[in-house]
């Protein structure tokens, strides 16, 4: 790794002025700062953030605030952080994870010291207190998911009222009259905007289908399987033979279960679709019909935005929404209930 001292041999000057030349703390003359800066080209040679940030150059670091509460599903999480940092890396960016509870704090601190070109924001609240900061600071900043005050922002995410629509039509066109979502857990609908925006798709779509639905969060935790089991049980008493799990795996293997003790066969007497499913459903014991959320599309769109706010003056904010997929693999039967 190319150092200042190398730099400063090469262009024939002493390690003092190399810094001022390339952070632009003090004057250097023309003909002194254009050599320093091709022996620092030359050797590959890169200044640190803070030499940058005196430059008024770009830091090459984004800052991805991502709070981790004692609710949050950790898998499902940690899977938009890695698509995330992967997206930056492609574009020459690095990751600067802010984690603190207390998102607020660690956003306002990076956008005050000028130490990233941008933000990303995750686990988005319905009533995120971020979305005031992103509007009151000069940091471009991208949300990857939607609160409830849009105004003046930049956000990315599935559109998961459409999947709750898509979900609720297969179900219908296939001759169901009623329905049991299986949703989050009960924070989760409270501190994530995401399964409200799903929830809110399907009891839409369900009243416009003339559709009985039935909504039920699955218990006070994502491990809460107990809870899980007797909604599924109460669902398949009541007579309902269709069923929309948006949940994550452990939901999806509990009601399977369920069914299976039942006599239940997936696909011919009972209808499963898996929406807006972050994991791998093709691990489950048996197939079901599914409509993704891939990290990978909404964070890789959320970078390119960031990096066209950096490099464009008149990007405008706006909601961007990534239509949903179905993936069938015959786990909805076409029989009237």
């Amino acid at each position: 790794m190319t150092t200042i001292h190398e730099v400063a041999e090469a262009a024939g000057v002493s390690i003092s002025t190399v810094s001022y030349a390339l952070s632009g703390k003090r004057p250097v003359s023309e003909k002194t700062r254009l050599r320093i800066e091709d022996a620092a080209r030359v050797l590959g040679y890169e200044p640190d953030a803070g030499a940058r940030m005196l430059a008024g150059r770009r830091t090459h670091i984004f800052a991805l605030t991502e709070p981790l509460r004692a609710d949050t599903h950790a898998p499902t999480h940690m899977a938009f952080v890695l698509a995330t940092a992967v997206a930056a890396r492609r574009r020459g960016y690095d990751i600067l994870l802010l984690t603190e509870e207390q998102a607020s704090e660690g956003m306002n601190r990076v956008a005050a010291s000028n130490l990233v070109d941008a933000i990303l924001v995750l686990d988005v609240a319905p009533d995120d207190e971020r979305a005031a900061i992103a509007r009151s600071v000069r940091t471009p900043t991208v949300f990857i998911g939607i609160p409830d005050d849009q105004v003046g922002l930049t956000c990315v995410d599935l559109d998961f009222e459409a999947a709750g629509h898509l979900a609720v039509d297969r179900l219908a066109d296939a001759g169901h009259a009623r329905i049991t979502l299986l949703g989050q857990t009960e924070v989760s609908y409270r501190k994530s905007n995401f399964p409200r925006r799903l929830l809110h798709g399907v009891q839409d779509r369900a009243l416009e289908r003339g559709v009985g639905l039935d909504w039920v969060t699955t218990g006070a935790s994502v491990t809460d399987i107990v809870a899980v089991r007797a909604a599924a049980e109460a669902a398949i008493e009541r007579g309902t033979r269709a069923f929309i799990v948006h949940a994550v795996d452990d939901v999806h293997a509990a009601l399977l279960a369920v069914l299976d003790e039942k006599g239940l066969r997936v696909g011919h007497d009972v209808s499963v679709i898996s929406a807006a499913a972050s994991f791998d459903t093709t691990t489950l014991s048996v197939p079901v019909d599914t409509i993704p959320l891939v990290p990978q599309q909404s964070c890789e769109l959320a970078v390119d935005l960031a990096v066209r706010r950096l490099e464009e003056a008149n990007v405008q904010p706006g909601i961007h929404l990534i239509p949903p997929e179905y993936r069938s693999v015959g786990s909805v039967n076409s029989s009237q209930d």
